[in-house]
């Protein structure tokens, strides 16, 4: 290096350029630094010569669907040697879809993510060494060391983990070609690889959505279980601050998530249904939450729906008549399948008594309405499901009026052995005019839910021949766990709100905190759905069971038919056992 001495006429080579080249030389040098690390550290393809979007469809296809990329199933081997098809063994069957693992009894079947699966495991998880529902999944797996992209190939192909331990007799193993396996173990480091959004160290961000217009008495029995759940855990949050015994004891219940704070956003949407989307994407793009909470609309529900599904995002149990129904759709889970869950139970009512109502004319009468057409809708798809033809229907307009002398000619004409009648406290005289008819159907089928408090007027003689739809446990039977769904109301007056919204929002609050608390601090959204999944059935107010699986999208699947007992306080009275649908 040329150095000019003091005194000294010599100089550097830096010396002798003018200003403005000794400027542009330093700025080189900087961007060259700067630029540096984005060369030597630019992101690698998953799997080279092939677009990420690409390993990622592919991957999923093969760990979902059990199909190779040129679409044809995987080949697998059950017990070292038979041969099965892979669509009947897929890893998303017990791996789940966020790649997290399952728990099944006392049968524990570990992540298979990138994070988890390229680090050793212990005996414990790392930070909750002392939480005992943590400690407890733990220690059923067996250690071993991280995996390699080799020893997680020898695993999927032969079934031989790191440690030289055999699992084939849980797990299959899969002939899988060297580039189909690259693309496989490539998708599976993306599983569960990154924080959710909305989640940070110490806090969860949640929202829930209001349809404007909606009654403010239901909106409001929908809020406050939700809103006491996230204020009580904020409390031991901030109780946990100042106090270390109460400290120790929220981690020992909650391990690191009794440090975590919630919050709760409400998005009203306004105006027709087709301007919501750009109003929930709005609302998304000023700050994204981890899951919807709730909701609750008296419209529809699909664009929120379908929003949730586009963003991956969870939405637990929103307050809605008419659930979108598909049997693939999975980030909306539904306490129900709403109104037509009801038209499907009276069908598979009948159907029960099939040599009872063998070759009977059956009769719907259906009000022009959302509600009775989604009811009649339920029970024509299971009663046309059955082999039956479908029942003569017979149409009423908003506002049009069948009185009982009208109703005798609908049955003079149609003689019906069995009717359904779909429609709102108004029927209850007309079918009173039936009794004493020689013509008059045997069975009639009502909705019990929209008879709503008219149903208990219902005149002794008629209650012999109507039945009704009951998709909730029955009132004598709820009064155990009044205490457990008022306790959110902090001291406020039960009868301001809608009791069956209020126990819905508390199922919402209680799933929740289950779900949270099971997840081993691992707050991934597909991880969420997963582990309610795995919940056994609960037993919590409003519902006879609540009753989960892998996939399930709709928590309570049943419904009674019942019948109001004689007398002058009346109670109902079970006709049918919990329909499953």
């Amino acid at each position: 290096m040329n150095i000019r001495k003091r005194g000294s006429s010599m100089t550097t080579p830096i010396d002798r350029q003018p200003a403005c080249r000794v400027t542009f030389t330093l700025f080189c040098l900087l961007a060259m630094l700067l630029l540096a690390p984005l060369t030597v550290f630019a992101a690698e393809p998953l799997v080279k010569g092939m677009a990420d979007e690409e390993v990622i469809r592919l991957g999923e296809q093969m760990y979902r669907d059990g199909l190779l990329p040129n679409g044809e199933p995987i080949m697998s081997y059950v017990a070292n040697d038979v041969p099965v098809d892979g669509t009947s063994f897929t890893c998303v069957s017990c791996h789940l879809r966020s790649g997290m693992g399952s728990i099944e009894g006392e049968v524990i079947t570990p992540p298979t993510n990138g994070n988890t699966l390229y680090i050793a495991r212990k005996p414990f998880i790392e930070g909750a060494e002392f939480v005992p529902y943590i400690h407890n999944y733990s220690v059923y797996i067996p250690e071993r060391p991280a995996y390699t992209d080799e020893t997680l190939a020898t695993l999927i192909a032969t079934g031989i983990d790191p440690t030289g331990r055999s699992v084939l007799a849980a797990m299959p193993r899969y002939d899988i070609a060297d580039r189909n396996m690259e693309i496989m173990i490539a998708y599976l480091k993306t599983l569960s690889d990154a924080p959710a959004p909305g989640v940070t160290e110490d806090h969860i961000k949640f929202a829930t959505v209001i349809v404007e217009g909606t009654d403010p008495v239901k909106v409001e029995s929908m809020l406050i279980p939700i809103q006491f759940s996230i204020d009580r855990k904020n409390s031991l949050t901030e109780a946990s601050k100042r106090n270390d015994r109460v400290a120790r004891m929220a981690y020992n219940m909650l391990g690191t998530l009794h440090a975590v704070t919630f919050s709760l956003e409400k998005w009203m949407l306004s105006g027709p249904p087709e301007t919501w989307r750009a109003q929930l994407e709005d609302y998304y793009a000023k700050g994204p939450v981890y899951a919807l909470l709730g909701g609750i609309s008296e419209t529809t529900w699909e664009p929120v729906h379908r929003f949730c599904e586009d963003h991956q995002i969870p939405d637990l149990f929103p307050i809605v008549d008419e659930p979108v129904i598909s049997d693939t759709d999975w980030y909306t889970q539904y306490l129900s399948r709403g109104l037509r869950q009801e038209g499907e139970a009276a069908a598979r009512y009948l159907i029960s008594m099939a040599e009872l109502i063998k070759d009977r004319k059956i009769l719907q009468i259906i009000r022009d309405t959302r509600r009775g057409r989604s009811m009649a809708e339920g029970f024509r798809d299971v009663w046309a499901e059955a082999g039956h033809a479908l029942p003569t229907e017979i149409l009423l307009a908003e506002g049009q009026e069948l009185n009982g002398l009208q109703l005798q000619r609908v049955i003079a004409e149609h003689k019906p052995e069995v009717m359904m009648y779909w429609d709102d406290e108004d029927t209850i005289p007309s079918l009173a005019g039936l009794m004493g008819l020689k013509a008059a159907p045997g069975i009639v089928i009502a909705s019990g839910t929209w008879l709503g408090d008219a149903l208990w007027s219902i005149p002794e003689e008629l209650r012999k021949s109507l039945y009704l739809t009951y998709p909730y446990r029955l009132p004598q039977e709820e009064v155990r766990f009044d205490l457990q769904a008022k306790k959110v109301l902090s001291g406020k007056n039960v009868k301001e709100y809608d009791p069956i919204i209020l126990r819905q929002s508390f199922i919402t609050q209680e799933v929740l905190g289950k779900a949270l608390m099971m997840m081993r601090q691992e707050y991934y959204r597909d991880f969420l759905l997963d582990t309610i999944g795995m919940f056994e059935d609960l037993y919590l107010p409003l519902y006879e069971r609540l009753s989960f699986g892998p996939g399930q999208r709709y928590a309570s699947k049943g419904c009674y038919i019942v019948q109001l007992s004689k007398g002058e306080k009346p109670q109902l009275e079970k006709r049918s056992e919990w329909l499953i649908h």
